[in-house]
């Protein structure tokens, strides 16, 4: 750990020595920021916990209405299981655009974007009217929470780098409180509302609209700071040296000598070539599938074992609820561990105990269940906190996101559809509850590789 430390210390040292211009072109996104003022920090905190209170509200407002939403849209159970599907697409398709994007208007400007198309879709939504308005209003609620998904943790790793497990704890424990509130309030609030799912749906737009507000004086902060760079020039001069003879990429004392000539470049960063980010994409895709079959389809198991349909989005909530003192605990404990193969294990194991309960007495123990289905859960709170540990620079971590969040979702698409359609075929829950256990096998094993002590540099041969 203390290798660890010593190295982000010396890269963060490093980037700050280069003009802000140069640091950009180095890492092909903002670079860490240089003395940030004290209100700008907060305004990061603020943006951070709003957006990831809005990351999830639109799946899992969703799950404890389904029932009701099959019914008005005359949607089969194959339609609905494709329906739970989509997020997990969205978020692979649109989240592989974010590097791109973010390079282009800067990480903040497309947070800010994306909480503006949550807060469009989600109104849009619940009276866009057929199936098919339905699920296009949801995919662009889905497509700011893709791009929103992956740029997390780049603003973690730029606004704090030295507090990575703790700021990651907190916009999670943020987001497992929006994913419990959406699941339990929905039904409460349709019936307060009219008794309309329509309205209990499109209520969770206005959420999404106040957190815009942070970003924007963000945005400008950055696009004053762009501003100020353009006079101060592209490259940082050397003594004897002209600026474009200065490679981005170069550090401090590494500059050439005194003639331009071929300047001695990195090993290529090739992401796909790291199985440290397969391990990683893998979990992450593992846990997700997990993940959203719960929050699509486990109201739906309480209310054919005989729950009623309140107090199955409360459990659902319990489930979600879970994630709020565990997602701050967990990432700071697996900041202090070298591996975190263990707090993968105790997480799956929580989850094959879970469905194993669903299976035998799913009434009888449902509170039981629900709490150790959120335990398992909080998988994804120690997936974002091994993306920030498993890559040394800021670019890294952006490259890793993307890969590992996309590839993950993209793993994850099949499990929900697959849900429906074996319950839909099968009458009952238990070939669905068999394959949501046996897929916490396959997550133990890529989470405890994933969480090896190595960085996607380091096996890519890149030197500090």
């Amino acid at each position: 750990m203390a290798d660890e430390t010593q190295t982000q210390t010396e890269t963060h040292t490093r980037t700050r020595t280069l003009s802000p211009a140069a640091t950009t072109l180095r890492t092909g996104i903002d670079s860490p920021a240089a003395n940030p003022s004290v209100w700008l920090i907060r305004l990061v905190l603020v943006g951070l916990a709003l957006s990831a209170l809005n990351l999830r509200p639109a799946i899992t407002s969703l799950g404890a209405v389904l029932e009701e939403v099959r019914g008005g849209l005359n949607m089969s159970g194959s339609v609905a299981g494709i329906l739970t599907s989509v997020p997990p697409l969205c978020f692979a398709v649109f989240g592989l655009t974010a590097p791109r994007l973010a390079r282009r208007f800067g990480p903040a400007a497309i947070v800010c974007a994306g909480m503006a198309a949550i807060a469009t879709g989600l109104l849009i939504r619940p009276f866009a009217g057929g199936t098919p308005g339905f699920l296009a209003a949801s995919a662009l609620a889905l497509m700011g929470i893709a791009v929103s998904n992956v740029l997390m943790p780049v603003i973690v790793k730029r606004y704090f780098p030295d507090r990575v497990g703790t700021v990651t704890g907190l916009y999670s424990m943020a987001l497992s409180l929006g994913t419990a509130l959406a699941a339990a309030a929905t039904v409460p609030m349709a019936e307060a509302l009219g008794g309309s799912w329509r309205t209990g749906l499109g209520v969770w737009a206005l959420v999404a609209a106040v957190a815009v507000l942070p970003w924007i004086p963000l945005v400008r902060d950055r696009d004053r700071d762009r501003n100020r760079n353009r006079g101060r020039g592209r490259r940082p001069k050397r003594a004897g040296v002209p600026a474009q003879a200065v490679p981005a990429h170069a550090a401090p004392g590494q500059a050439t000598s005194g003639r331009a000539g071929p300047a001695q470049v990195p090993p290529v960063l090739r992401i796909t070539r790291s199985r440290t980010a397969w391990a990683l994409a893998c979990f992450f895709g593992l846990q997700a599938t997990g993940a959203y079959i719960t929050m699509s389809w486990m109201p739906q198991i309480f209310r054919d074992a005989g729950v009623s349909a309140g107090t199955a989005g409360v459990l659902l909530a319990v489930t979600m609820v879970m994630g709020v003192p565990l997602a701050f605990v967990i990432p700071r404990l697996a900041t202090r561990l070298r591996t975190q193969g263990p707090i993968v294990a105790a997480l799956g194991l929580c989850g094959l105990t879970g469905y194993t309960g669903l299976f035998l007495a799913p009434a009888a123990g449902a509170w039981v269940w629900a709490l150790l289905l959120g335990i398992s859960n909080c998988a994804f709170p120690l997936a974002l906190t091994m993306i920030g540990m498993r890559a040394r620079t800021g670019a890294g971590v952006v490259r890793l996101s993307a890969f590992a969040q996309s590839t993950g979702y993209l793993i994850s698409i099949p499990g929900p559809l697959l849900v429906g359609v074996l319950y839909q075929h099968s009458g009952g829950w238990g070939l669905p509850l068999a394959l949501m256990a046996g897929l916490m096998v396959p997550q133990i094993v890529a989470g405890s590789l994933a969480g090896r002590d190595r960085t996607i540099e380091h096996e890519a041969g890149m030197r500090d």
